[in-house]
């Protein structure tokens, strides 16, 4: 067991050390989320499984706090209402979940921020669709080769690995820099 950890956690440090080279990216992802923020717009946030977790994540950041004690900014996990998913799912099929949602409660302006693993996720990609219809920015955190979601965005990180543990690793990472940079893009860090 212990090798296995040690080459583990050796894979997980070559993977964050590669993150750096998408430092660019991160950037242009919270540039975006503040320019919204700024505006009086929000940020919808959609993904399957461990990416609904990391859209759970996000949220609970942004409208709780991650750092500074400062003012709720204005965040929503499209994963966390079984009632609209479980209707949703029913009713128009499970590819509608999140585009339902975004068709429903988006703006003009705000930020949609998808999240896949393999940037092949069906009901992600359709809520890309709908926010761009829509005139949101549509942000994207994927890995592997960026898949369809990497050409469906106006700013997108595509974590450098194939493995889904290590592309979660790094989009948690994505995630508190996005929390920590955007408290500080708005003034609030």
């Amino acid at each position: 067991m212990r090798q296995f950890i040690d080459e583990y956690l050796d894979r997980h440090q070559t993977v964050l050390t590669q993150l750096a080279a998408c430092a660019d990216d991160i950037e242009h992802l919270a540039q975006r989320c503040v320019a919204a923020l700024s505006r009086g717009n929000k940020l919808l946030i959609c993904g399957n499984g461990g990416s609904a977790a990391d859209a759970q994540h996000l949220a609970a950041e942004l409208v709780g706090r991650f750092v500074a004690d400062r003012p709720a900014l204005a965040a929503v996990a499209l994963t966390t209402d079984t009632s609209a998913l479980t209707a949703i799912a029913n009713d128009y099929g499970y590819d509608a979940v999140f585009s339902r949602q975004v068709a429903g409660l988006a703006q003009k302006g705000d930020v949609l921020l998808g999240i896949s693993t393999s940037g092949q996720s069906a009901s992600v990609l359709a809520a890309c669709e709908t926010a761009r219809s829509m005139g949101c920015d549509v942000l994207g955190l994927t890995g592997r080769d960026g898949g369809a979601l990497r050409t469906q965005c106006d700013a997108v990180v595509v974590a450098p690995a194939d493995e889904t543990a290590h592309i979660q690793e790094c989009h948690i990472v994505v995630v508190h820099l996005l929390c920590a940079l955007i408290e500080k893009g708005l003034g609030l860090a």
